[in-house]
Formats: C-alpha cells, sequence, structure tokens
C-alpha cells in the first residue's frame, strides 16, 4: 500500500493528476497522522477534518487536473492569513471568533492550484516574537520536542517538519518563515517585496512582511512559490557561476553565532565552491544603529496591530511592545531608514550576486510558556538566537534559509541565502545545489 504523508506536494500532484491516488486519500491520511502527532507537537490552532474532506472532493469533481500544480496536495495555513468560513486568531484572545467571508488572494490561489486546506496553524500572540507559544497553544519543534519550533510561522513548519502536511504557508516580518524553518530542517524563501502579494485585511508591517512557503525540498518551496506569485509553471533560473560573499558575523554587535552555525555556513559555502561559484569572505556593511532600527520597526509593527484590540485581553509582552512602539509609528511608515540601510548595503551587492550567512546563532529557546513572561526576557530570546534574518525585512529583499548540517542534540542546522531584488528563482537554484550536493533528512523520525 503507497503512503502519501511524508511525500512530497510534487509527489503528491502527480500522482493525483495521474489519477494513482485521489485527493480525499491523499487529505484522509494526512488528517489521521494530524489526529495522531499534533497533540505532541501543537502545529495546528485548528484542523478542518470534515471542510478538508469535503474540499478534497471539490478538487476531484473538477475531472481535469492538467491546469492543478498543486492537486490535491494538503496545506496548512498560518492563523494570520483568511480562510474563508473559519475564524483568523492570530495567537490572541483579544481578535474576535468570528468566520472569515474570503479567502485571504494567497489562500485563494493555493487553492485555485488544487490545493486542500486542512488546517490554521499556531502563532505567538500576533505573530510578534520568535517562539511559537501563548493562549491558543504552544508549537513545538518536531526534531526536538523540548526546543521551540521558533516563530512565529512555528506552527506551519512544525506542521511540514512532522509530516503532517508536505507545504505550508507562512510570513516573514523579522524572520518569521526563516527562523522556524531553520529549527525545523525546512526549507522557505522570504520574497521580495512586491513578488507575492500581501493583499487586504492582514498587517505587512509597513512593506516588510512577505507570504511566502515551508517545504521539505526546493523544488517545493519553488512550486509553491510560482503559485503563490502568479508565476504560472515553477521558474527556474541560471545558478551561476556566481559571486558569493560568506559571513560569519553577527550583524547585531555584541551577539556572537555559535560553532554549530558557523560550521555549517563553511560546509555550505564549501558545497558551493565545489559547484564552481567564486566563494569569498566578505561582511556587509552593516551599521551600528541595525539594532535600533530594527526594534523602531518591530514594535511599531505591533503597535498598528494592535491599535484596534482591546489591550486587557493581550498578554503582557505583546501588550508593553505594542506601547513601546507607539512613538515610532511615524518613523517607521516614512521608510527613511530602511531606504538609507538599502543605500547602505547596494554596493555590496553589486559587487556580490549572493550573500551566504549563519541561518541563526544558536538553536531555539526551550519550549514553554514565554507569553508568560516579560517583555525583557522575550526580547532577549528573540535577540541572541536570530539576529541575522531583520536586516533582509528592511531592505525588502529575498532570502531564504536552507538545512545544513546538524546540531549536537541531532536537530538540524541551516543557512541563509540574501540576494538582491528579483532574485529569488536564482537563490532556489542555488539553494538546490546544496540539497544535491549535501541532501538533508526531509521530515523528522516520528512515529
Amino acid at each position: 500500500m503507497t503512503t502519501w504523508a511524508g511525500r512530497t506536494a510534487a509527489e503528491i500532484s502527480a500522482a493525483v493528476r495521474e489519477k494513482r491516488v485521489t485527493p480525499r486519500e491523499v487529505a484522509a491520511e494526512h488528517l489521521a497522522r494530524i489526529e495522531r502527532l499534533d497533540g505532541r507537537v501543537g502545529a495546528f490552532r485548528t484542523v478542518r477534518a470534515e471542510a478538508a474532506l469535503a474540499e478534497a472532493d471539490e478538487v476531484a469533481a473538477r475531472g481535469d487536473f492538467a491546469g492543478l500544480p498543486l492537486a490535491g496536495v494538503p496545506v496548512a495555513v498560518k492563523d494570520n492569513l483568511a480562510v474563508r468560513g473559519e475564524s483568523t486568531r492570530v495567537g490572541s484572545a483579544a481578535t474576535p471568533d468570528t468566520p472569515a467571508a474570503e479567502d485571504h488572494v494567497t489562500v485563494a490561489r493555493l487553492r485555485a492550484a488544487g490545493a486542500v486546506v486542512v488546517g490554521l496553524t499556531n502563532v505567538p500572540e500576533l505573530c510578534v516574537f520568535g517562539t511559537t507559544d501563548g493562549v491558543l497553544g504552544t508549537a513545538r519543534n518536531p526534531w526536538d520536542p523540548t526546543r521551540s519550533a521558533g516563530g512565529s510561522s512555528g506552527g506551519s513548519a512544525a506542521a511540514v517538519a512532522a509530516g503532517m502536511v508536505p507545504i505550508a504557508l507562512g510570513n516573514d516580518g523579522m524572520g518569521s518563515l526563516r527562523i522556524p524553518a531553520a529549527n525545523c530542517g525546512l526549507v522557505t524563501i522570504k520574497p521580495g517585496r512586491g513578488v507575492v502579494p500581501t493583499g487586504p485585511g492582514g498587517s505587512d508591517w509597513f512593506g516588510m512582511s512577505e507570504n511566502g512557503p515551508l517545504a521539505t525540498t526546493v523544488e517545493d518551496a519553488r512550486l509553491m512559490l510560482s503559485v503563490l506569485a502568479g508565476d504560472g509553471p515553477a521558474l527556474r533560473a541560471e545558478p551561476g557561476p556566481l559571486r558569493v560573499a560568506v559571513s560569519l558575523r553577527s550583524p547585531l554587535a555584541g551577539v556572537t553565532v555559535s560553532r554549530p552555525y558557523t560550521a555549517a555556513t563553511r560546509e555550505a559555502a564549501g558545497v558551493l565552491m565545489r559547484a564552481g561559484h567564486q566563494v569569498r569572505r566578505a561582511d556587509p556593511p552593516y551599521p551600528m544603529s541595525l539594532a535600533m532600527t530594527s526594534l523602531v520597526h518591530w514594535t511599531a509593527g505591533t503597535a498598528a496591530d494592535a491599535r484596534h484590540l482591546d489591550a486587557q485581553l493581550l498578554t503582557r509582552r505583546t501588550r508593553v511592545h505594542a506601547r513601546l512602539g507607539r512613538p515610532f509609528l511615524d518613523r517607521a511608515r516614512s521608510g527613511a531608514a530602511r531606504e538609507q540601510l538599502r543605500r547602505r548595503l547596494e554596493p555590496f551587492f553589486a559587487e556580490y550576486d549572493v550573500l551566504l550567512t549563519p541561518a541563526l546563532a544558536r538553536r531555539s529557546p526551550k519550549a514553554g510558556p514565554w507569553h508568560e513572561r516579560g517583555w525583557l526576557s522575550n526580547v532577549l530570546a528573540n535577540t541572541n538566537y536570530s539576529p541575522l534574518t531583520p536586516p533582509w525585512n528592511l531592505t525588502g529583499w529575498p532570502a531564504m534559509s536552507v538545512p545544513c548540517g546538524t546540531l549536537p542534540s541531532g536537530a538540524p542546522c541551516a543557512v541563509q541565502l540574501v540576494g538582491r531584488p528579483g532574485t529569488e528563482y536564482q537563490l532556489l537554484e542555488v539553494a538546490e545545489q546544496l540539497q544535491e550536493r549535501n541532501p538533508w533528512r526531509r521530515t523528522a523520525p516520528m512515529n
């Protein structure tokens, strides 16, 4: 008997198109895996068991699957993007439990491509922090359940890493795709500005947050990105030879990168050098003001999201974060600091095609009720383990997390790839070279 849970999206859609399996059979098998495993993982805020099976039948009723690149593929959606008929809670007791009338544009595109939405995934309150925990659930890393899956797309990442879905939808405003992907051994890409629509009904943090895929292979990430971007068949780009800069330095002064992540970066650099790229050590000219710029935009984004919510229903760390950000709203909206950072970094990216860095500085914090702890504890934990992702939200340039190496615990390690605007598919080709020459285990060993 063929097992479909744990297969890639590309494999599932090909089998559905070739009538080797029905969308209902695929959905039912993944729903059974969710029921069996999610009590230990905490990926889902809500599972759409009956609705997903009905949706699978609707896909089957289309008959001709030729134009459906995601035919019958189960997908999980981060709980800050609207799914028709379901509430969008954004990890908070302060949000209304009211069903959405329409799909977010990205969800609509996935469904139009034949995907089946099996559930909405857990996030930290208002998607603020780099650990996914809160009053609506806690997402754990399937590779090491004592650790957080990361955030804020932590539930989506955990669902994919546990094989409960082959792909999931998330978004990234300060690293919220790349952080949990790096923790959970997944491939993700934060597209550059304007590639994937942000759409109505959700915050984009002054243009810094982008919607994107979480997957176990580069092929699936490329496939899902092409659907989200409306590009038609998954595009390919010539990968090189490229000029690759390798930087082991944290962008934030005083934050160091631990040995497993620097080792993974050196390992990836060696792979790319053997693939024919020109690889050199070089650090981007990060300004000393970067920490303050990041904090201003991080807190102001939360202030904007919280302005119509009852503050008494928010957790203390979120209330403090939003209160600190209110004086910075106009400053963040102006975009002046982001433009200044872009101008400072553009000469570096004129000299180099791709930047290779560690994805994180160290492994994720212990899983637990971080939402019950103070604001400063959360900020320090976040900053100390994920200082390398925010610059590329501030610039609006594409960035990826790609598995590479392992931590002492056996959980995956990861590197980050960054490129100029418009190089999303080029970055994916570089990532595919890493995957081909240095393959990783796709899902966590869960029984």
